[in-house]
């Protein structure tokens, strides 16, 4: 233990997070553009699945414009940021964290209630409701988020607006803590729980409907079973590793520097990998889906076609 290194993380900084940063801005974006544009040009009439599944992808496009410049930061082991830059930075990547698996709830319940009720005449199916729920989903996240924001400020006035901590390296642990804690049951294993018990649902009604009917829906049911899989898969080393890495700097534990620096790496190895569902995210709900490919493509021939006609 006396001869563990101290540079594992600023190693795995520079060679694993800044390439996994850029890797996915560089996989990511252009899917969600296409389906941000996708669903302004070419989507003639939304639906209540549609506003969730277009805020998520605003959600993804907005946090993979902050990649390069992380990654850059990361890249050159630069050890100061702009003290807002650094703000807006972490308040992006933990607003895109939580809001994703809320959208993907949103998205879990709404498509099990249409099941239900197919006419669309349940209450929170309708465009209105999901635009009220829309926004206080934001509101929601934002407010989950405010603490955040205090704790980083506090933190760079320690140390003269210079360095920019993620919450798991604050100055203050205990209060830290409590937070970390609390944001991830409220904003992750909740969701989580309502997104497992509303696809367990969809996919019984699906499973049934299908002995009754002989239709295959198994693409579907593959997509909702997916959707809990990929959250807890890749969500859930990064919130087990944050909490543990915060509770190793405890003072009264007396952690061993070195358990601590290796603690450390685990939890930046989890980090890139929880917002790979950025990139997941446009391809699976949205590239995979019939009608949503069917408008992007007869949209493209029409624009072919003008192309030619202009030439």
């Amino acid at each position: 233990m006396e001869n563990c290194s101290s540079d594992v993380t600023s190693l795995l900084q520079r060679y694993y997070i800044a390439p996994m940063y850029a890797l996915t801005f560089a996989l990511g974006v252009f899917g969600n553009i296409v389906v941000i544009l996708g669903y302004i040009f070419c989507l003639p009439v939304w639906k209540s699945t549609n506003v969730y599944l277009f805020n998520l992808s605003v959600s993804d496009f907005i946090f993979q414009c902050t990649l390069p410049q992380l990654s850059y930061f990361y890249a050159y082991n630069l050890q100061s940021m702009n003290p807002v830059e650094c703000i807006i930075d972490r308040s992006i990547s933990y607003m895109n964290l939580y809001s994703t698996i809320l959208f993907m709830m949103w998205v879990s319940v709404d498509r099990y209630l249409l099941l239900c009720n197919p006419q669309r005449d349940h209450i929170l199916l309708t465009l209105k409701a999901s635009l009220c729920i829309t926004i206080l989903t934001w509101i929601w996240v934002t407010i989950q988020i405010i603490p955040f924001i205090i704790f980083i400020i506090q933190d760079m006035k320690k140390t003269g607006w210079t360095n920019c901590h993620d919450i798991s390296s604050l100055a203050e642990i205990k209060g830290s803590l409590i937070y970390s804690s609390v944001l991830t049951v409220t904003g992750y294993i909740l969701p989580l729980l309502a997104l497992y018990l509303s696809s367990k649902r969809m996919v019984s009604v699906l499973v049934k409907r299908e002995e009754v009917l002989g239709t295959s829906f198994q693409r579907p049911v593959k997509l909702v079973r997916g959707s809990t899989i990929m959250f807890l898969v890749l969500y859930t080393p990064l919130h087990i590793m944050r909490n543990v890495r915060i509770t190793s700097r405890l003072p009264e534990l007396n952690v061993p520097q070195c358990i601590i620096d290796y603690i450390y790496a685990v939890y930046t190895v989890t980090r890139p990998i929880a917002y790979v569902d950025s990139v997941i995210n446009p391809w699976v709900y949205f590239l995979m889906t019939d009608n949503f490919k069917e408008v992007l493509l007869n949209k493209w021939s029409q624009l072919k076609r003008m192309i030619r006609t202009a030439r």
